[in-house]
């Protein structure tokens, strides 16, 4: 579900999730969080992690991944909040643009010991009307405004009083929007948090099967997917090589072997220079693996809607920083980007519209973004053009490692 520049995310509006007590951030095609550790960079992450989850299992399993709704309420302050917000807008519709976004809202409280749950979508229609639903309860309500005014009708849908509308309402007819809130919930549930796992990663994989292999989020098939991508794409594969090439040294090339046997695995050869045979993958270094899993993530043709990557520095040289912010904004161009970061070093590779300076409240809550991107600029201009990273480090930002 590869995006363009009329196909995104505008901005994320979130309310009492878990240490995000009220922030409001817009989002890029490159977005890179730094800030402390517990500033909230990945209770952010997860608010799309838990919108997916609602498409793919349903809001009360999706709670329940996280503990039950006490648990994800916002525990800090003097008083306890009545329950979550989150608010998304994003250019996803056929007809809405960042002037006229589409928009989706989810609310989750509790009353009397029972949970309620309220989601609302906006859209807009061709010749510049919208559409609006609201899901209340086993409640309908679509709402058409266009240059006659407001058509409301309500109706009862089958739909249980705490189930989310994401995975029901797409059975909608055209009429009452089920096509629109089909592509909002695609984009939802495509939303991917990728982590290299590197025990994972380093194993063969079984034989990719005909056709596209798709990265899974933790790159535990690896092996397979740089294969196909060997095989399908050889310019992007060739590309891959030479970077892998110019951030490890010692390497002379990556190739393949396909024992035999019922297993039908592929595996991955590392062709390293002063070596008389090929090093196999599961006996490379931590940071070769991240690195690899990394540049399989960012040469996917077809990625999601957006991937998110915590801590992407992990287990790598600074020399490969560079790099990976040129494949990062690369890779922007088909899939938004959201990742947190530890390094100075990878933010001073980052202009300010890319940088998200996180810090957290003395109440608990997270203060995301701290600095706004206007600031940032105007910092950057009196330092006399000083990096990112290093305004940061310094506290010229606000914030600290």
């Amino acid at each position: 579900m590869a995006v363009g520049a009329e196909n995104r995310l505008v901005r994320l509006e979130v309310e009492n999730f878990r240490s995000l007590r009220q922030v409001s951030v817009p989002l890029g095609p490159l977005a890179v969080m730094v800030g402390p550790n517990g500033a909230g960079k990945t209770n952010l992450l997860d608010v799309f992690g838990f919108l997916a989850d609602t498409v793919h299992t349903d809001l009360e399993p999706a709670l329940s991944e996280r503990g039950g709704f006490d648990q994800v309420l916002f525990c800090g302050g003097e008083e306890r909040p009545s329950g979550v917000r989150i608010n998304l807008t994003a250019t996803w519709t056929p007809f809405s643009n960042p002037e006229t976004p589409d928009e989706y809202e989810l609310r989750v409280w509790r009353l009397s010991n029972e949970l309620y749950r309220r989601e609302f979508f906006r859209y807009a229609l061709p010749g510049g009307g919208r559409q609006e639903i609201t899901v209340s309860g086993e409640e309908l309500i679509v709402e058409t405004i266009d240059e006659d005014g407001i058509k409301p009708t309500k109706q009862k849908i089958g739909i249980s009083r705490f189930s989310g509308a994401l995975s029901t309402l797409p059975r909608l007819s055209h009429q009452w929007g089920g096509e629109e809130v089909t592509t909002i919930a695609e984009n939802l549930s495509s939303f991917r948090a990728f982590e290299v796992h590197v025990d994972a990663a380093r194993r063969p994989s079984r034989f990719p099967q005909r056709g596209r292999e798709t990265l899974r989020d933790d790159s535990s098939n690896l092996a397979a997917f740089l294969f196909t991508l060997s095989e399908q794409d050889p310019d992007a594969w060739r590309q891959l090589v030479e970077d892998a090439m110019a951030v490890l040294p010692q390497l002379d090339d990556i190739e393949f072997d396909r024992p035999s046997g019922a297993a039908r695995e592929v595996v991955v050869m590392l062709r390293e220079r002063g070596l008389r045979r090929a090093t196999q993958l599961a006996d490379a270094s931590y940071g070769t693996i991240r690195l690899l899993g990394l540049l399989a993530l960012l040469y996917d043709s077809d990625p999601p809607a957006l991937t998110c990557i915590e801590e992407i520095d992990h287990g790598l040289h600074p020399q490969a920083l560079e790099l990976l912010v040129t494949r990062l904004r690369e890779a922007s161009e088909r899939t938004q980007l959201l990742v947190a970061t530890h390094s100075p070093a990878l933010a001073d590779r980052l202009a300010p519209p890319e940088l998200i300076v996180c810090e957290r409240g003395d109440d608990g809550s997270s203060v995301i973004p701290a600095v706004s991107t206007e600031d940032i600029e105007r910092i950057v201009e009196a330092s006399e053009g000083e990096p990112l990273g290093r305004l940061w480090f310094s506290g010229a930002l606000g914030g600290d490692l």
